[in-house]
């Protein structure tokens, strides 16, 4: 089969579907691969990487479409894309059938096959294929990238000899891919990040990556936000009302808002409204991820940028990917030839568009004449819902000072009751052993006491560098067992063997764990 990829028709769109490292990888499937000349340039893959990578640069899409078997683009096609597609030819990109039922049955038409890349399942095995995810996380990172762009103050909180600079507060409203990509990097930067989604069950997530999960006083939230597939569905009207509400108690602390709730198949829900922005300061910012589907925010206007009244910055851009167009484009060919691997199972170069399977099933839109949207329902939810858990109340001091207390109280209750047993034991002992023994025995008790005391209160973090001294004691005890083996009692020639050989342990575990640490430190 020969894939080609075409040159992108859409305004400032810089990506492209097939990259030479790709190109290389679809070559191992048995397949030719086709560039439109000057397709890659915007994501800097000219012409010639092409060429050394073995893909033949045609001068026209016209000669493309009529050379391929297989047609790979990242945008969906205009009309005029897929009047050019004949029966039996592959389209591979993304289409939104839901949003373009004009396009679906004019491909129908056409007798295309049709793989919309938006509506790969998501599903364990279909992640190297999940273009959206790929895409979304590259709008989350650089959402934060061009909030800090606009924003006239650090991320990060610093003390300076001119004075002290409080963290940003950053708000991010949907933790899909696209959320925790912008949650990772605006913690990594150093503000103080809040995250609120109607699946209760993500709370852990956003919390391990270092923000916090804004609550809902809600009983019904944890069967109001989840869907099938890992998407969040519509909320009733008493989860939105209380939703808006608390983003109206947050807004006026709030310096920059990313909005990326989004719906499969519907426009945008309105979560950041009008009031909120007049509640915010001036010079805040608030990136909409959701402006191509009307936006979550009042005042958003797709591709474009707008200042408020009282100065606050709406940014409803688009096209995020395309503006780490090289990233994005590795990424997305990567996703294309992964699902051209599925549908070349016998690396012939022969394409097989088996319906059997779930991911081709659930990415095709269009096949041999007929619409098959929409698939049938995912089998397995991406994220399964559980309940919400229930926010610990921090204690007040007193609270805190009382439960000190009774720690200090129950620990030293529990020494005095050990010191009580070992003067007991030390004194039974005593009465019935020889004075050579005790002597001995006291230094044996003093060394056990002493030796949990420091082991177990050793933070867990400096293990590693005691396991060094430790093998110096162990040594210290060959030594002395060393000593004592040719001792005229048989229990002492005993009990130094068995302390040879399990201080001979500890040397070497010791040595073993501490050659394999350093290893992991090592470069390659």
């Amino acid at each position: 089969m020969i894939v080609g990829a075409v040159q992108e028709r859409a305004q400032n769109e810089r990506r492209v579907s097939l990259t030479p490292e790709s190109a290389f990888h679809l070559g191992k499937l048995g397949h030719d691969c086709l560039i439109e000349a000057g397709a890659g340039e915007g994501a800097g893959f000219s012409d010639d990487a092409y060429r050394a990578a073995g893909v033949t640069v045609v001068s026209s899409a016209g000669e493309l479409y009529a050379r391929c078997d297989v047609i790979a683009k990242v945008r969906a096609p205009e009309p005029s894309e897929v009047e050019q597609l004949r029966a039996g030819q592959t389209l591979i990109s993304f289409f939104y059938p839901a949003q373009n039922r004009e396009l679906l049955e004019q491909a129908r038409r056409r007798g295309a096959n049709v793989i919309a890349m938006d509506m790969v399942p998501r599903i364990s095995r279909a992640q190297k294929m999940d273009a959206l995810s790929s895409m979304a996380n590259i709008a989350g990172y650089r959402a934060v990238i061009e909030a800090g762009n606009n924003f006239g103050r650090f991320f990060t909180g610093q003390v300076t000899a001119a004075g002290k600079v409080p963290p940003a507060k950053v708000l991010v409203i949907g933790a899909g891919v696209a959320g925790l990509a912008a949650i990772g990097t605006a913690t990594a930067l150093g503000a103080v990040t809040y995250a609120f989604d109607v699946r209760p069950e993500v709370a852990e997530q956003i919390e391990s990556m270092g923000a916090e999960f804004v609550y809902l006083d809600f009983a019904d939230q944890a069967t109001d936000g989840a869907a099938t597939g890992g998407y969040a569905a519509p909320s009733s009207p008493e989860f939105r009302d209380k939703q808006l509400a608390k983003f109206r108690e947050l807004a006026p602390q709030i310096d920059i808002v990313i909005t990326t709730a989004l719906i499969p198949g519907r426009d945008a829900p309105k979560l950041w409204l009008a009031d909120m922005v007049a509640a915010m300061k001036p010079g805040s910012v608030i990136i909409d991820l959701a402006a191509e589907r009307g936006g979550n925010c009042d005042l958003t206007v797709a591709d474009q940028k707008v200042v408020s009244d009282n100065g606050v910055i709406v940014i409803g851009y688009t096209d995020f990917p395309s503006r780490m167009a090289a990233q994005a484009s590795t990424l997305y060919a990567n996703n294309v030839r992964h699902m051209m691997a599925d549908l070349t199972p016998a690396k012939d170069g022969r394409l097989v568009h088996n319906m059997e399977d779930d991911v081709i099933r659930g990415a095709t839109v269009t096949f041999e004449g007929t619409i098959t949207y929409p698939p049938p329902p995912p089998k397995i939810q991406a994220i399964a819902a559980s309940k919400p858990r229930e926010k610990v109340k921090e204690p007040t001091p007193e609270e805190r000072r009382a439960q000190e207390s009774a720690a200090f109280k129950a620990q030293t209750r529990n020494q005095g009751l050990l010191l009580v047993a070992g003067t007991a034991l030390l004194l039974l002992v005593g009465a019935y052993a020889p004075e050579s023994f005790m002597s001995h025995f006291v230094v044996f008790m003093l060394a056990c006491f002493i030796g949990f005391q420091v082991i177990w209160n050793v933070s867990h973090s400096l293990h590693t560098p005691l396991m060094a001294v430790t093998n110096a004691i162990s040594g210290i005890v060959i030594l002395g067992a060393l000593l004592q083996i040719g001792s005229s009692e048989l229990l002492v020639e005993v009990l130094a063997a068995f302390s040879v050989l399990i201080a001979t342990i500890n040397i070497v575990g010791g040595f073993l764990v501490t050659r394999r640490m350093l290893a992991m430190f090592q470069k390659s």
